[in-house]
Order: structure tokens, then C-alpha cells, then sequence
């Protein structure tokens, strides 16, 4: 199999690909991988279903151990495509704990930072 990305790739059925295809996408189509469903009110709000998250957005995880708890986003991995929230952390042997990384599609966003003027201006236009 070709290890190089192809722009060409269309779909594919097997997850064998499909994990290929991710793992081989350059940034700017990894960062597409990074959105997160809003809330309802949010939803409402700016007409939109998901947005990409950005740390400072305050999420809720939907997905896992830690579901139903909620922090605010401290790390954005785009490499790896995986999200820190504080207070969610797990315990090592030795007794320190660590960030754990979880995917922004098992997250909801709850509240938005709208510090960044790009950002703002895309939400006002819907």
C-alpha cells in the first residue's frame, strides 16, 4: 500500500482504509477531524450542528469513563487528533496523573471562546 496521501481517495467501505486515510491526511484535512456537536441552545443560537473546538471551549464528554463530566478544553492535538480537558485525568502507578486524551467526536460543546476575532465573525454569518 502507498504510504503518500491521495487527494484523489474518494471513500471506502473497509475501516482498514479509512484509518489510512487519516492517519496520512496532511494538517489542514486532519484539523477537519477536530469538530465537536454543540448543545442545543448553542445549536439554536448560530444554526450550526458541530464546530471545530479550540482550547478554552468548555465541553462535556458524551463518550466513555468519563462521561457526563464537563471542562474546559487545554490541548488541542491536531497530530494525533485527540483533545486535553481539565479534570479529566488518570492515575498512575506511581501516583501522578496524567491528561487523558479523548476525541473531540465523543465531546459536546457547551460553551464557546469567542476571544479570537476569525472565529466570532464565522459565527455571525450564519
Amino acid at each position: 500500500m502507498k504510504k503518500t496521501f491521495s487527494t484523489s481517495w474518494k471513500s471506502s467501505k473497509k475501516p482498514r482504509k479509512q484509518r489510512k486515510y487519516g492517519v496520512n491526511a496532511p494538517l489542514h484535512i486532519k484539523g477537519k477531524f477536530l469538530h465537536a456537536t454543540l448543545s442545543k441552545e448553542l445549536r439554536k443560537k448560530y444554526g450550526k450542528r458541530s464546530f471545530r473546538v479550540k482550547k478554552g471551549d468548555k465541553v462535556k464528554v458524551m463518550r466513555g469513563n468519563f462521561r457526563k463530566k464537563e471542562g474546559t478544553i487545554e490541548k488541542v492535538d491536531i497530530k494525533k487528533g485527540v483533545v486535553n480537558i481539565s479534570k479529566i485525568e488518570t492515575e498512575k502507578k506511581e501516583g501522578s496523573k496524567t491528561p487523558r486524551p479523548i476525541r473531540p467526536s465523543n465531546t459536546m460543546i457547551i460553551e464557546l471562546n469567542i476571544d479570537d476575532k476569525k472565529r466570532k465573525e464565522k459565527l455571525e454569518r450564519k
